[in-house]
């Protein structure tokens, strides 16, 4: 298979093979990739808990995100380096591990649900963002799905470093 060899690649690079084989970095690299997603899911929930209307209530949405988001952008980048440090040092079993695939699938169902939000569900945000003002189904929906998908990565990560071994 075409993904077997680039995966075998991906692993038998210098970076992967330090990874792999010393006995300290991989756990600080986890450690690092655990803070990362803490930080990602923590920003994010703030941002979801004020689309369903049940706090930060006394903050605009639109003030909120432009406040929160740059610390969730720059926690997700240090999240997915580290993860690619992660996966690269056993691509093989990675790739072919039932819940880190399904991982990646809410990785990008996360990704969509954030892109639709901000193309559409922000386009009026304006008429539903002043204080007392109920917030729409639409931002509803989008806190919701975004809460449980990203529920589910923190789940689906546990239960991957579980099954690796």
């Amino acid at each position: 298979m075409e993904i077997d060899n680039a995966l075998k690649w991906l692993q038998t690079t210098p970076i992967a093979m330090t990874v792999a084989e010393n006995d300290v970095l991989f756990p600080w690299i986890e450690s690092v990739h655990v803070l990362a997603i803490v930080l990602v899911v923590g920003t994010i929930s703030i941002v979801d808990l004020r689309l369903l209307g049940v706090a930060s209530l006394d903050i605009s949405a639109r003030r909120l995100m432009r406040d929160v988001i740059p610390y969730t952008w720059g926690a997700f980048a240090v999240a997915a380096t580290t993860g690619l440090l992660m996966f690269s040092s056993d691509a093989v079993h990675y790739g072919h591990n039932r819940l880190f695939q399904i991982k990646l699938v809410m990785l990008v169902l996360a990704g969509l649900n954030m892109a639709a939000f901000h193309l559409f569900g922000e386009r009026d945000i304006e008429r539903w963002d002043a204080p007392g003002a109920t917030t729409p189904i639409a931002a509803k929906a989008a806190g919701t799905i975004s809460l449980l998908v990203w529920i589910a990565v923190v789940s689906l990560g546990r239960g991957t470093g579980f099954t690796m071994h």
